[in-house]
């Protein structure tokens, strides 16, 4: 969402507004496909592709709107974290004892033309570990507890 963005980083680019949805006495602002159907713009830069989108909103999932926008003949910049890949779900899920209901189904993930994996710098982990921003099962803490702090 373009309120976490820092203004600095938008300077120059297009924002295209998101359609207001109503949804348990909750507004909640969502990506409007129409809108970026419309403008037609050579590149849309997505957030969260493993979204769930709002009732009433023409797919269910985010990456359902990516493909329809690709299929539009739309290039598409999107995240995920690695834990909504479908195949790695459980994998991540026994590391961290979380298991995401978000995910992406792997012949998404596997259109992608190219794709670029971000990390934080290693103090950067350590600190969100302690701060209890990262998940981690329980059992994972008492056998490595060495190895992070």
């Amino acid at each position: 969402m373009a309120a976490r963005i820092p203004k600095k980083l938008l300077e120059g680019l297009s924002i295209l507004p998101h359609r207001e949805v109503q949804y348990r006495g909750t507004l909640i602002h969502e990506f409007d496909i129409d809108a970026a159907l419309a403008r037609k713009p050579q590149l849309i830069l997505i957030d969260e592709l493993a979204h769930t989108n709002a009732p009433g909103s023409r797919h269910p999932k985010r990456w359902q709107d990516v493909n329809e926008l690709l299929d539009a003949g739309i290039s598409v910049y999107t995240t995920i974290n690695v834990q909504h890949l479908e195949s790695l779900n459980d994998v991540v899920a026994r590391i961290t004892g979380v298991w995401v209901k978000e995910t992406v189904p792997d012949e998404v993930f596997d259109k992608a033309d190219e794709i670029s994996l971000v990390d934080i710098p290693s103090e950067e982990l350590l600190k969100r570990l302690k701060e209890g921003k990262v998940y981690i099962a329980p059992e994972a803490k008492k056998t490595r507890r060495a190895e992070f702090f």
